[in-house]
């Protein structure tokens, strides 16, 4: 139980770092609470100071999805245990103690966690995180909105989760996750109702 705690506890601290923030900071750029679409993470960054910051953001968000649940898997715990935690990273990320919990939408720190829920074997990690990445790529390809292809992937995670058997708190951690993400994304799903929702091509900032 203590071991239990102790790795929620840091999934959700770690989860509570704001990669958004500091890139910009150690790299000299604005506070994306106060730039753009006010947040702070790699779309905004993107929009604020280019790709390189924004990649350094994404992969930090990722990190923190993705390290927790490997370590739930090195110390052999059960799926209760690694769903909470996956959730804590998550939760850590969307509201940070250490940022006044104003965090950024969760998609990167999602996929991270997705990508670490199965252990890989034989080097595989694809079974959960690969389906919905793809997914979100495709569709902001195709029709070049980072929000609704993150909407649209989140939404079909939980399928995904499904099909692959995994444990009812594993499913129930990606339910929690897809619906606390669709909820931060809802002023997006505003604008895409009313067609306002801006492009990854716009020059002017999007919500991710």
């Amino acid at each position: 139980m203590i071991t239990a705690a102790a790795l929620i506890i840091a999934a959700y601290l770690l989860g509570s770092i704001s990669s958004a923030i500091i890139v910009c900071r150690l790299m000299g750029l604005p506070d994306p609470r106060t730039q753009g679409s006010n947040n702070p993470g790699a779309t905004n960054v993107l929009r604020i100071g280019g790709k390189k910051p924004a990649a350094i953001t994404l992969l930090g968000d990722s990190l923190k999805g993705l390290l927790p649940m490997l370590v739930g898997h090195l110390l052999g715990v059960g799926p209760a245990v690694l769903a909470a935690t996956g959730l804590a990273a998550f939760i850590g990320h969307l509201f940070p103690v250490f940022f006044g919990f104003q965090g950024g939408k969760g998609v990167a720190t999602a996929f991270g966690v997705q990508f670490g829920i199965w252990w890989p074997v034989f080097g595989i990690w694809w079974p959960i995180g690969l389906p919905v990445l793809l997914i979100w790529l495709f569709v902001a390809k195709v029709l070049k909105i980072s929000s609704l292809a993150a909407l649209i992937s989140m939404a079909l995670a939980p399928l995904i989760v499904w099909l692959m058997g995994l444990p009812p708190a594993l499913m129930g951690m990606q339910l929690i996750m897809s619906g606390l993400l669709i909820w931060r994304h809802r002023s997006n799903i505003e604008k895409l109702i009313s067609g306002r929702e801006d492009r990854l091509t716009d020059k002017d900032p999007s919500e991710d």
